[in-house]
């Protein structure tokens, strides 16, 4: 099983994010696989959605976010093995030229480490703030990905799309991974599920230790989405997960521990991103609870 963690990016957390190489080559020290930021734009003070678009409130505890490119470059070079993904980017917001180019850096910096992972979303404001239409980010995601198919791959590149337009221009500097990094999307629908089937090399679901942990719900995702990539023409076995863990405050690291060995056992799923921002006030609890979770989930 390989299981890594969120670095020291929200909440009480982000008051840390001068230690994000301490912590970054310290979670490698004691065994992390991998090490993971998200994205919050904003949270919206009166928002039209709530988190996860449900609701009408956004918890306290996304208020502060550090940038995500910057702590990514940071932990890219204050480590050597670990794997550096987003769980997730909210990929529409940002303009295709400047996405490609801060995480071609970052996986230039980290020797090919690099783990891209997208999602749409959920908050309007977010979008606002962007100058970026939010009833259009399902498509603006689809050409998102070609334009990035095309950046990393050709030079020199260009894009036309319907809501994205990338002039030929000189673009040399390549990703170290080839063809290029993969894509990671996340997905809860049927219909998010499809994209991941046709476009994604991986899949970033999502449980919370303990209010959310639906196991035969995973599987039946994996199931419906093995089916889709097989229509689709693709290898089911080609498309990777991971699978993101947040905790309740004041959850014991042994129910952590233990949700993730009976999620593998049960789904097979042996990648897991451990995220303590719920729970953990400061960075030197977050190296704690990571070491912690570590010891626990390699006892079997």
């Amino acid at each position: 099983m390989h299981v890594g963690f969120a670095l020291p990016q929200f909440h009480l957390q982000a008051e840390g994010v001068a230690r994000t190489a301490e912590f970054a080559g310290e979670a490698e020290k004691a065994g992390a696989a991998s090490l993971w930021v998200g994205d919050r734009n904003l949270a919206a003070v009166d928002p039209i959605v709530g988190y996860g678009g449900q609701g009408r409130t956004i918890p306290a505890e996304l208020n502060a976010a550090a940038d995500p490119f910057v702590l990514l470059g940071i932990a890219a070079g204050a480590t050597r093995r670990v794997l550096l993904g987003s769980h997730v980017l909210i990929a529409p917001l940002y303009p295709p030229v400047q996405l490609a180019r801060a995480l071609t850096t970052i996986d230039l910096v980290s020797g090919g480490r690099l783990l891209p992972g997208f999602g749409i979303g959920w908050s309007p404001e977010e979008y606002q703030a962007a100058g970026v239409d939010f009833t259009r980010r399902g498509a603006r995601m689809e050409e998102l990905l070609d334009a990035l198919e095309a950046i990393w791959t050709t030079d020199p590149a260009a894009y036309e799309g319907t809501s994205l337009s990338i002039p030929a221009h000189h673009s040399p500097l390549k990703p170290a991974r080839k063809p290029r990094p993969p894509f990671y999307l996340g997905a809860l629908s049927e219909r998010a599920l499809r994209r991941v089937a046709r476009r994604a090399d991986g899949w970033l679901p999502l449980c919370v230790v303990p209010s959310y942990v639906d196991i035969d719900g995973l599987a039946a995702q994996r199931a419906l989405l093995d089916r889709l990539a097989t229509e689709a023409g693709r290898d089911p076995e080609k498309i990777d997960t991971v699978l993101r863990v947040n905790i309740d405050a004041g959850t014991p690291t042994t129910d952590v521990a233990d949700t993730i060995k009976r999620i593998h056992e049960r789904t097979g799923i042996d990648h897991f991103m451990v995220d303590s921002m719920y729970d953990v006030a400061t960075v030197d609890g977050s190296l704690a609870h990571a070491r912690d979770v570590l010891e626990l989930v390699a006892k079997g």
